[in-house]
């Protein structure tokens, strides 16, 4: 192998933020937080949004996004067809 080219493959905790749920494994992942783990170490930390624990394909559960709300706010913003643009253009007419 050549030296200096390959990323530093090194144990990384990795913490699922939904749960809390920590696990550690070998990684290449860039971090700048570190953790100690239970064995006294200290390992670079990187920060999960989901993970097995907490995944609708493992978990069986589904997580209910409130798109309306978001749809509402971009159409409040951006106007629509069916909202103030189209009342425009029906006063119009």
């Amino acid at each position: 192998m050549k030296q200096g080219i390959h990323p530093d493959y090194r144990e990384v905790v990795f913490v699922d933020l939904s749960n809390d749920f920590k696990f550690i494994t070998r990684s290449t992942v860039q971090t700048r937080e570190t953790t100690k783990w239970t064995d006294g170490k200290e390992y670079p930390l990187y920060k999960l949004d989901t993970s097995s624990e907490t995944h609708p394909f493992y978990t069986g559960k589904q997580k209910l996004v409130d798109t309306a709300g978001r749809v509402e706010k971009f159409r409040q913003k951006f106007g629509s067809k069916t909202g103030k643009s189209a009342a425009k253009g029906a006063a119009k007419a």
